[in-house]
């Protein structure tokens, strides 16, 4: 009896910890989405090395631009590829945040099977279009959509449309893998996200959609970068240095 009665104790004395630790969650994830709230619309400008080219072409003025970077041991080439090559869809983490984003706005659950191919393959294979392919050093993906739609859905365009494109109630959204090389096996990855509203309604919707999911978009860049970094530089032991990629758009 008397051990019993240890045990219970032991085991409730811990609900105190267990709904602090909760607390301090909750408070975490409130915290980020306020800032994002108010940072949206005034995104920092990026730093001199920071500076696409070809996302200024297609998209030189947004409402939001996520910027990550990480210094790779391996070729540029190879970095790319493995970038391209990534299975997010492998991460518990990233399945429970699209989970919960699936939860929070009531999406119908699709059936599919085991994705084939890897990041850039799906991507494009969920209505997505490439406006930019550079060997070696950096893609750019971009889509028409309206995210904070229960069953989202993204409308690629030609390069030039995608610029162009004005209609109301949408954004455009533009995003890049990036190896930029310091040396023969010495690379940064940068990957950028930038998003541009059509028109006030849609400003005011995708706010409200950002500052709430943001916080786990994030997250889910980091386990992106942790796991490329890791992959590329696996396959990159032992291997030549690739060639210079080509120049930027002119």
């Amino acid at each position: 009896m008397g051990a019993r009665f240890k045990r219970v104790t032991a085991l409730g004395s811990g609900a105190p910890w267990a709904a602090g630790a909760g607390g301090v969650a909750a408070g975490g994830y409130a915290a980020l989405v306020c800032a994002a709230w108010m940072r949206f619309g005034r995104p920092a400008r990026p730093k001199p090395d920071e500076v696409d080219p070809w996302l200024d072409r297609f998209m030189p003025v947004y409402d939001v631009a996520e910027r990550h970077h990480a210094h790779v041991r391996a070729p540029a080439a190879v970095v790319l590829e493995s970038a391209k090559a990534a299975r997010l869809q492998g991460s518990p983490l990233v399945r429970a945040i699209i989970r919960a984003r699936e939860i929070v706005l009531g999406t119908r659950p699709q059936r599919r099977g085991e994705p084939e191919g890897g990041l850039l393959h799906e991507t494009l294979a969920l209505g997505w279009g490439l406006l930019a392919d550079v060997p070696g050093s950096e893609v750019v993906v971009g889509a028409v959509t309206q995210p904070w739609l229960p069953n989202v859905v993204f409308r690629a365009l030609p390069p030039d449309e995608f610029r162009a494109f004005a209609e109301p109630g949408f954004v455009k959204i533009a995003w890049t893998l990036r190896a930029d090389a310091l040396g023969p096996h010495d690379t940064v990855f940068r990957t950028e996200t930038r998003v541009v509203a059509t028109d006030l309604s849609a400003r005011q919707r995708f706010r409200w959609y950002w500052a709430r999911f943001s916080p786990g978009i994030v997250l889910i860049r980091h386990a992106f970068i942790a796991a490329l970094t890791r992959d590329a530089e696996q396959h990159g032991r032992g291997m030549p240095a690739a060639s210079s990629p080509g120049p930027g758009p002119s």
